[in-house]
């Protein structure tokens, strides 16, 4: 059966499952609105989750063709997969901070190969051993028809949300808070109301994937192969924390799990986490080290012979951000004309 749960106030959630993840399912949240319902993200684009939203609507009295707008926290599947599909059923806008709609721009204007080129001239300048990188450059030259591989058409936002303004939701206060870290474009949606059950604090907030109660989410990289740029996902998402937790909302409602409460402590908890594993890694690099062996040697949850093939490569992408911010704080270097590139503590 569906799993809809009513949070009071004109907001409800639907569990959309998310196939063969350990997740296990996307809050996709439904908000009342003088104009019909407005989604907060949609879940992944797949036959079953769409049977699912589909049904979760109509446990929630409403149905597709009458939602109102879409509203994403951020470009990844399990948030932004069913947007389209929304879209085509109702007519709904879709809105998305600027830095994620450029991701979904490059993806759909990007052949797949290229990506393939880009992920495997990626992975050995991190150090990833020819074994790990040969299926990248065999995929890349075999795609014969992209059109027909899934997550590179995701659908064109056609609003942007622009932080701290309140989105154009008549009868709501829903105003966007950017918390870049886990994607550059990453926003959480406070929603400026008396919390239904009088809990002490400021409104409610859609956290997304940045406030999550037991988890927490991936720092990676998600860079433009055409800009130079070299960015601190991880100093980004500390600082968005930072943010949130003064913001000290009474509930805080997720994308994942379940609501909870106490947004400040949760925050404690895991600039902790991040400062004592960033504390581990300076151990690590004691002598110089590629992302890859970085990777390697972190602790993950559960040994790295028993990572899959595509979890290693965002297992990889976080040591590198975990690097580049100790980079960043002046403990750690690059080591000079090593090829692949290695760190050392400082």
């Amino acid at each position: 059966m569906t799993q809809v749960t009513d949070h009071g106030g004109g907001v409800r959630s639907i569990r959309v499952p998310i196939p063969d993840n350990p997740l296990g399912n996307t809050l996709v949240y439904v908000v009342d609105t003088d104009r019909g319902p407005v989604l907060i993200d949609t879940g992944w684009d797949d036959p079953t989750s769409w049977d699912t939203l589909v049904e979760g609507l109509t446990d929630c009295g409403t149905s597709v063709a009458e939602i109102h707008g879409v509203v994403i926290t951020h470009h990844h599947p399990d948030h932004h997969g069913l947007s389209g599909q929304v879209r085509d059923a109702s007519g709904a806008w879709i809105a998305m901070h600027a830095a994620d709609t450029a991701i979904v721009r490059r993806t759909r204007e990007n052949r797949p190969e290229r990506w393939f080129a880009y992920m495997a001239a990626k992975l050995a300048a991190s150090g990833a051993p020819e074994e790990h990188v040969a299926p990248l450059r065999e995929a890349r030259t075999s795609v014969r028809r992209p059109s027909t591989l899934p997550g590179f058409s995701p659908a064109l936002p056609d609003r942007e949300i622009v932080p701290g303004e309140l989105l154009a939701l008549p009868g709501r206060r829903l105003r966007a808070i950017w918390t870049p870290g886990h994607t550059p474009g990453h926003v959480c949606l406070h929603l400026e109301e008396d919390h239904p059950a009088q809990l002490p604090g400021h409104g409610r907030l859609f956290s997304g994937d940045h406030l999550l109660p037991r988890i927490t989410p991936h720092i990676g990289l998600y860079e433009d192969p055409d800009d130079a740029t070299i960015a601190d996902p991880l100093g980004d998402y500390l600082d968005s924390l930072e943010r949130v937790g003064r913001l000290d909302p009474a509930e805080v409602l997720p994308a994942h799990q379940h609501a909870f409460a106490d947004a400040p402590s949760r925050v404690r908890e895991l600039l902790a986490h991040h400062e004592e594993r960033l504390t581990g890694l300076l151990a690590l690099i004691s002598t110089p080290l590629t992302p890859w062996q970085l990777a390697e040697r972190m602790e993950w949850n559960r040994p790295w012979d028993q990572i899959p093939y595509g979890s290693r490569n965002i297992a990889v992408s976080e040591a590198e951000a975990h690097v580049r911010r100790l980079v960043k704080l002046g403990r750690a270097e690059a080591v000079t004309g090593s090829d692949p590139v290695t760190y050392v503590a400082v």
